[in-house]
């Protein structure tokens, strides 16, 4: 099954202006690393997702982790997955919980297959009612999409903290200082860009505000 938004789609020339434009609206606002009332992790097969949450924990004593994800049904597994009986949510809590989290502090959901799922499937297991901050874990070209997913579904009140890891393709590292100086980096955020815009469109996430 192939994704709505292909991963690497062709990119128009950019100017300045856009490439900041697009920095600022794929990889969000650049925010201090503070303890927050829990943890959400987004699922996948990128090592960067557990291990990132170890890092997260260890950094910041959150009392909370929620973590998800079932099994993906569009993308591709990370090369160095080695897990394929198991949930994503299943060998996140493993490493957390091998790595000295205690398993009472993790809340999971192991149905989902996207990230619109994941912050819905998400609401059947945690109350964010009683939650005022939330950091979250994902891809650092990501965070735009993922950050618009959980504004549209979790309460108003909740200030949002990423905490994220910069994922590798062909050798170019997409982060948020070097994404345009790659063709694969360019084409992987204005991928991303498309995706924002597509499903605030469709009504999945926080649509894009243009001036």
């Amino acid at each position: 099954m192939n994704p709505i938004i292909p991963k690497s789609p062709e990119v128009p020339k950019l100017s300045e202006s856009e490439i900041d434009f697009l920095t600022h609206t794929v990889f969000g606002s650049e925010k201090t690393i503070i303890k927050c009332d829990a943890l959400f992790v987004f699922s996948g097969t990128h090592s960067g997702h557990w291990e990132k949450a170890l890092e997260a924990y260890n950094e910041t004593g959150v009392d909370k982790i929620i973590v998800t994800g079932g099994n993906s049904l569009t993308g591709k597994k990370h090369p160095e997955w080695q897990f394929d009986n198991q949930t994503e949510a299943d060998v996140i809590i493993d490493y957390l919980i091998k790595n000295g989290v205690p398993a009472q502090q993790i809340v999971s959901e192991k149905s989902s297959t996207n990230t619109l799922e994941n912050v819905k499937f998400a609401l059947d297991v945690f109350d964010f009612s009683q939650i005022k901050s939330l950091m979250f874990i994902c891809k650092s070209h990501a965070t735009g999409r993922q950050l618009r997913t959980l504004t549209k579904y979790l309460p108003e009140n909740i200030d949002y903290i990423p905490y994220t890891f910069d994922a590798e393709y062909s050798g170019n590292i997409v982060s948020r200082q070097e994404w345009f100086n790659s063709d694969i980096g360019r084409s992987r955020v204005w991928g991303e860009y498309l995706r924002i815009l597509h499903y605030g469109e469709k009504g999945d996430i926080t649509p894009l505000k243009m001036n």
